[in-house]
């Protein structure tokens, strides 16, 4: 039943893929940007960024739940002293895992929602309602998590 653990591993090295996908998305939204940075308007320039962050933030999400879950459910990660090793690498328990997922997904929801705002005239009012609806179930769930985590740790 421990050796089970291993059956986990192919889905982080997957997931490693996800981030070479999500490279290739960042890439060709530079590559279709660039080009006509000097003729859009203010707003859509902040709007773009603001998906360039959104997909940084992908990235990390996908970075820390790849590392964090290899090393806490499958095997240590034995970096020779002198390489390059993540601060973080480590550090991290399932209940701090947890809240640093929460709270990446409700900075990432947070861009959507402010390109929303920022598009607003194309958007419906009830669909604003509800993306504020969930964007707020999102911050409740991740402050909910963190103070029980919190909790538990005391």
């Amino acid at each position: 039943m421990y050796a089970s653990r291993w059956l986990i591993a192919p889905i982080y090295l997957g997931m490693t893929l996800m981030l070479l996908v999500l490279v290739v998305k960042f890439f060709q939204e530079l590559y279709h940007f660039l080009p006509h940075i000097l003729e859009l308007p203010e707003s859509d320039i902040i709007l773009k960024i603001l998906t360039f962050v959104d997909l940084a933030l992908v990235g990390s999400l996908i970075v820390i739940v790849m590392f964090s879950g290899y090393e806490n459910f499958v095997s240590r990660m034995n970096i020779e002293s002198g390489t390059e090793k993540l601060d973080w690498l480590g550090t991290h328990d399932y209940g701090s895992l947890k809240t640093k997922v929460a709270s990446s997904i409700v900075a990432i929801s947070s861009i959507q929602l402010l390109k929303v705002f920022m598009n607003l005239h194309a958007t419906e009012a009830d669909k604003l309602q509800w993306y504020v609806i969930i964007h707020l179930t999102l911050v409740a769930s991740a402050f909910t998590m963190g103070f029980l985590d919190k909790i538990t740790k005391h």
